[in-house]
């Protein structure tokens, strides 16, 4: 019969008669034996493949389905039709209906291909090339499928093709950083949660306690970034650069003016990266009481997202995201609630000498907490503690009337995160104040917000004690453990997981036996194991 020789969905050449000392080329099967049956399993070479007798010669393939890992050896043979030219034949998966091309291994209707191995006929046996494609060549099939993987979205072929890129030897921020450049412009207002947990997802890989549970970290944050952007059109950033101005820059943020505000970031970039842009990223971040403390959280996770990425960081696409957010922040400062926020921070000059206590904040109103934090400014470590400890003594009694409760009045729309909230904004204030001691007052008068907020919806008679936490270390690695495994369906809840236990671990690393402590971990138990609100 006359045999022809598959080839690699990546475009390998064939194997031809002069070229068959090429490869690593493996004895399969006599070929009498196989056109006897028609099919045949071979393991060679560490591997499993699946040879068929086809109207277009021998074919060879991965024999396991790369949607589930079922043997193909199993599935069902067909012939194409006419349009698809002489010869052309298709194995369908019995167990799921995938269907493979079995010449260039690709699946009908878009998916994993399967791996196709060249075949040569020499002496009346089958012999197959199992040589691996080189590690480029795996790794930029994965970054396809990958990338094909975003329009669907598919969460298990996004974790096939990030394993892949790492059995390829290749670093999977690689495909972190091209998910960002695949989705920085599909966001109509900028950054949103799955950037912002981007870093927070590879820190929790790093201490991951096996590499499933890395996969997993990986997988969650790809996904995301999916899920934020599956099928928006694109929304162009502006073009240009001009030198960088910290001032201009704020100011054009002040405005709304994203194309100076871009151009402006692109020259800073260009003059020294991101550090360059730090504090003006910074200032127009706590310009204002806004945003419920996204802006300065992404500032922070945005910075923390480019040091991670290391190399591969795209940097200008997670800034040009990031600006877009700052230009599209709102005001909560110029609502009632706050109305007291600017005064306070006019009045601030950092020479108050009363001592704050978390007390002063547990139940206070939003005009009272600026009061004392005003009263307390002259030592911004100590407000900074009282302040934090009060925010995890208002998490851990927060009323679950109204955590739980799907309707009511707009004006007690408050859930666990209102709460969280303080504690995340309050690390990443800290960080940022850390950088740049002259935002403190922007900091604390902004965390003071968020208790005086709060503090009308806690149940100061709520049973905490079952939140407790006798050893903060073990369980900060159990809970690690826990949100990677987390069994949650929506983004949006694992990333504020995410993010709030990374923030507990980094105030806890920052200060280990402050006073706070305990309070602060066993707020994080209980926001781990309540259920979040879901209103239908």
């Amino acid at each position: 019969m006359s045999v022809a020789v598959t080839e690699a969905p990546s475009g390998r050449g064939n194997a031809v008669a002069g070229d068959c000392q090429a490869g690593d080329w493996v004895a399969a099967v006599p070929l009498t034996e196989l056109e006897a049956k028609g099919r045949a399993l071979v393991k060679r070479g560490g591997r499993q493949i699946a040879l068929f007798v086809t109207p277009g010669g021998v074919r060879a393939i991965a024999n396991r389905c790369p949607h589930e890992g079922y043997p193909l050896s199993e599935g069902t043979l067909s012939e194409g039709v006419e349009a698809d030219g002489p010869g052309a034949c298709t194995l369908t998966c019995n167990w799921h209906n995938w269907k493979f091309d079995l010449e260039t291994g690709e699946v009908a209707g878009g998916g994993d291909a399967v791996r196709v191995f060249p075949v040569d006929i020499r002496d009346g046996v089958v012999h197959v090339d199992v040589a691996d494609l080189p590690a480029e060549e795996r790794i930029a099939r994965a970054l396809a499928g990958l990338k094909d993987g975003f329009r669907r979205p598919e969460r298990d072929r996004m974790a096939r093709d990030l394993a892949r890129i790492e059995a390829a030897g290749g670093d999977p921020r690689l495909a972190l950083a091209a998910a960002v450049e695949w989705t920085h412009d599909r966001l109509e207002y900028g950054s949103r949660h799955g950037y912002a947990a981007l870093p927070d997802w590879l820190a929790l890989a790093d201490v991951a306690a096996d590499p499933d549970g890395r996969l997993a970290c990986l997988t969650e944050t790809v996904g995301h970034l999916a899920d934020d952007a599956l099928r928006h059109p694109v929304f162009p950033y502006p073009t240009g650069g001009e030198p960088w101005d910290e001032d201009r820059f704020v100011a054009a943020v002040e405005a709304e003016d994203e194309a100076s505000a871009v151009r402006l970031v692109r020259g800073g970039l260009a003059a020294g990266g991101f550090e360059t842009l730090d504090r003006g990223l910074c200032r127009a971040a706590l310009m204002h009481y806004q945003d419920f403390g996204h802006s300065a959280i992404y500032v922070e996770k945005t910075r923390e997202a480019a040091a991670r990425l290391g190399g591969h960081a795209p940097v200008e696409a997670l800034v040009l995201a990031l600006v877009r957010s700052l230009i599209n922040a709102r005001r909560e400062d110029l609502i009632p609630e706050f109305k007291a926020y600017r005064p306070a921070r006019d009045a601030w000059t950092g020479r108050g000498s009363a001592k704050a206590k978390p007390a002063d904040f547990c139940r206070a109103s939003v005009a009272k907490c600026l009061e004392r934090a005003l009263a307390a400014s002259g030592d911004t470590d100590r407000l900074y503690d009282a302040m934090l400890e009060a925010a995890s003594w208002q998490l851990l009694r927060a009323d679950p009337l109204y955590a739980g409760r799907a309707v009511q009045p707009v004006s007690q729309n408050v859930n666990r995160l209102d709460f969280s909230h303080a504690i995340t904004f309050a690390n990443a204030g800290r960080r940022i104040a850390a950088r740049h001691r002259e935002l403190w007052p922007d900091v604390l008068l902004q965390i003071a917000c968020f208790l005086g907020r709060n503090g009308g919806f806690v149940d100061p008679g709520y049973d905490w004690r079952r939140w407790q936490v006798t050893d903060v270390d073990r369980f900060l690695a159990e809970a690690a453990d826990g949100v990677i495994d987390h069994g949650q369906a929506e983004y949006i809840v694992t990333a504020h997981l995410a993010k709030m236990l990374c923030a507990v671990r980094e105030e806890v690393a920052a200060a280990p036996n402050a006073a706070r402590v305990p309070a602060l971990a066993a707020a994080l138990t209980r926001f781990l194991n309540e259920p979040f609100r879901r209103i239908l």
